[in-house]
């Protein structure tokens, strides 16, 4: 998205999809551009999440950007005077509250862009991120290709057998797959 010169300021974009599908780099790539263009921006990330980095955002391919690990959403609100854009990764381990704090930023004209998972590894909704999506004026969804047969892939199969909806994990405990793929697993065909 090329908005960086929008002439209308404050506004939400979510960058959702499956893991290993770029969400985190495209987040980082546009928050770069930000940056490029001489904008005030910060990035937050929820505290729970150090698999790569305690202070930065970090891509499953490496890419990295600074951050600041956060308890809680509200936290962001107080950490954001005087910025152009805020970048959230991982808005799918936040509490509901993230969805005030994006509107509340957006209405005080901040450019928010949030990245999270949209399902979780059982296929249902994960935490806010449906509400951010209805909430966002732009909602991008990216896709990873599917480890199994190679189409598109939307869902996040985790290889471990702990069912709890959150678990921190790379190429070790999830895999990217399919719909199609997805039904096979779950109707235990595979």
């Amino acid at each position: 998205m090329f908005l960086e010169n929008a002439s209308q300021k404050g506004w939400i974009e979510v960058i959702c999809g499956s893991m290993f599908s770029g969400k985190t780099e495209e987040l980082i790539r546009r928050l770069r551009r930000a940056q490029f263009a001489n904008l005030r921006v910060e990035i937050f990330k929820p505290c729970v999440d150090t698999r790569y980095s305690d202070e930065e955002v970090v891509s499953h391919d490496a890419h990295a950007i600074r951050s600041t690990p956060v308890e809680s959403a509200q936290n962001i609100l107080l950490l954001t005077s005087d910025v152009d854009v805020v970048g959230i990764d991982e808005a799918q381990f936040f509490d509901e509250g993230i969805v005030d704090v994006c509107r509340a930023l957006a209405d005080s004209g901040v450019r928010v862009i949030a990245a999270g998972l949209d399902m979780d590894y059982t296929g249902k909704p994960f935490g806010p991120m449906p509400a951010l999506m209805a909430t966002a004026e732009y909602v991008t969804k990216v896709h990873a290709i599917c480890v199994r047969c190679g189409n598109l892939a939307h869902h996040s199969h985790r290889l471990t057998a702990d069912e709890k909806q959150v678990m921190l994990g790379a190429q070790d405990s999830y895999e990217p797959i399919c719909r199609h793929c997805f039904a096979r697993l779950r109707a235990g065909k595979e």
